[in-house]
């Protein structure tokens, strides 16, 4: 309005009320005809009236002011001692508490006069908005197709713009300078937000500067997709390189490691196979190792490739057949590494979904990953098998569950459990409660008093069930093949998983062996 008010066709104006307003934004004009005129006014709007639909009742301009105001208007102009010869001191205080510039054409002045010159300055500044719009764009453009990526768009835009420019990712918000201006624009492709282009000045910057950040937002939406494709098609190769690695389908091994080395991988050092493998079936897609996953795949796969990109720059992470597979260094602590990784996955996606995590020996060479990837996806399966969903194994740990693991008939792990327990394989409340009396007692090489205290029972009715759990397996005190066969079988009902709803033991140990 400012601006406005210096125009020549308003010279002798006079700003009545609301002069704190004057920096509001004019984009059009428009004269009032008509009483009801709210139905056909639009923000930014300049609105001139002689008052005459309001010259029988010259105090509804009051009103007027308030209405104007809440649809956004600019200001209003208004020729007086035509048709009303005075502002109501009511709209005068109504136009400065809004900060709604009230201003007084002279009568010299036509209307039409007006709307010629400032619409004629609109147009114009409009006119330069897209030139300097379409000379940007036509700029940005040409860095994504000389192969520009996004450092090369902020470098151009800061030198276009003349501030400095970023880009950021969704959610994150870059600190301010002080003092300055951050003008943020989305970068919206389809429905899929890819963060923001933020600029910071000393001052809130021009529609024209505002309209170049929108160009160049769509530009960025282009570069991060070209990006994500292919990143897309190099996640594919390392994918089926690290499965070949894993699966010895490598022929010449020194070449593999030279290779691997050029992907930014040391495989030829001491190092553990991590696999974490979601606890749900999703479909699995046409191409097991394209980029065809879910968003929470993806968050899931992100999630932990920064995770271990954190914890050994070197490491090799991928996602195969919807696991994610990891070769790192070799923790001195393997407990430790499923603790630490656990904590800091679910650190960096709240929304993570459950899975189950196997870690292998640590192996000495690079010959040694097949058999590390098999060991590390056994501790993952046995593990959940045992533990129930978001299991957490080491392959060192699993003990006798591996040899049973190896049974490929579940037909003849029941048998044998059946012929075994007998009736204390049944699965009330009564024989579930007599197993864990059966397996406590195991567990402490059969001391009675040690085992009363870890079930909390007193010994005399400790002795009761001793009693009762050899009349149903036999002589279990005495007989150490018994005992063995008993053990067993407790064991082959806990990888059958947790259908008697009773904790199920830990399997990630700190105990780690050279493979």
């Amino acid at each position: 309005m400012r601006e406005v008010l210096a125009a020549s066709t308003m010279s002798g104006a006079r700003v009545l009320a609301g002069a704190d307003g004057l920096d509001r934004v004019v984009r059009r004009l428009n004269v009032m005809e008509v009483p009801d005129i709210l139905p056909w006014v639009k923000p930014h709007e300049l609105l001139l009236t002689t008052g005459y639909p309001l010259r029988e009742d010259p105090e509804a301009l009051a009103g007027l002011v308030a209405a104007l105001d809440d649809r956004g208007l600019a200001a209003m102009v208004i020729k007086l001692h035509r048709y009303v010869d005075a502002v109501s001191p009511r709209m005068l205080a109504e136009a400065d508490r809004r900060g709604f510039p009230l201003i007084e054409l002279p009568d010299s002045v036509g209307f039409d006069d007006v709307l010629n010159e400032v619409l004629g300055e609109l147009l114009n500044r409009q006119a330069a908005v897209l030139a300097r719009t379409d000379e940007v764009h036509r700029a940005l453009v040409s860095v994504v197709l000389e192969g520009g990526g996004l450092p090369d768009l902020t470098a151009e835009l800061t030198r276009i713009l003349g501030v400095p420019v970023v880009i950021t990712t969704p959610g994150s918000h870059p600190a301010d300078p002080g003092g300055a201006a951050a003008t943020r624009v989305p970068i919206v492709a389809g429905r899929v937000d890819y963060g923001r282009i933020v600029a910071l000045s000393d001052t809130p910057l021009g529609d024209a500067d505002v309209h170049c950040l929108e160009r160049a937002a769509t530009v960025a939406a282009l570069a991060i997709t070209k990006q994500r494709a292919v990143a897309a098609v190099e996640s594919k190769y390392r994918a089926e390189f690290l499965r070949d690695l894993l699966t010895g389908g490598v022929g010449d091994l020194a070449v593999a490691v030279a290779h691997a080395r050029s992907l930014g991988w040391d495989i030829d050092r001491p190092v553990v196979v991590v696999v974490a493998e979601p606890d749900a079936a999703p479909d699995a897609p046409a191409d097991p190792f394209g980029p065809a996953l879910s968003p929470v795949h993806q968050r899931f796969v992100g999630s932990w490739q920064s995770v271990i990109a954190r914890r050994d720059p070197r490491a090799a992470v991928v996602n195969l057949h919807r696991d994610v597979v990891a070769v790192l260094a070799a923790p001195p602590d393997l407990d430790r590494l499923i603790v630490e990784l656990s904590r800091q996955v679910r650190r960096e996606a709240a929304s993570t979904p459950s899975y189950s995590l196997g870690v292998s020996r640590v192996l000495d060479s690079p010959d040694a990953l097949p058999r590390g990837y098999q060991q590390a996806r056994t501790a993952a399966r046995i593990g959940r098998q045992v533990q129930g969903v978001d299991a957490r194994a080491t392959f060192d740990r699993l003990g006798v569950y591996r040899l049973l693991s190896l049974i490929p008939d579940d037909a003849e792990l029941r048998g044998f459990v059946d012929d075994v327990l007998g009736a204390l394989a049944a699965e009330d409340p009564e024989h579930v409660d007599l197993r864990r009396t059966l397996s406590v007692l195991l567990e402490t090489n059969c001391n009675v008093a040690q085992a009363a205290r870890r079930l909390h029972f007193h010994y005399n009715t400790l002795r009761y069930r001793i009693g009762k759990l050899e009349r149903m397996v036999g002589p279990f005190l005495t007989d150490p093949t018994l005992r063995l066969n008993l053990t067993l079988a407790l064991r082959v009902l806990e990888m059958g998983g947790s259908r008697t709803g009773s904790p199920r033991p830990p399997l990630a140990g700190s105990a780690s062996r050279r493979g």
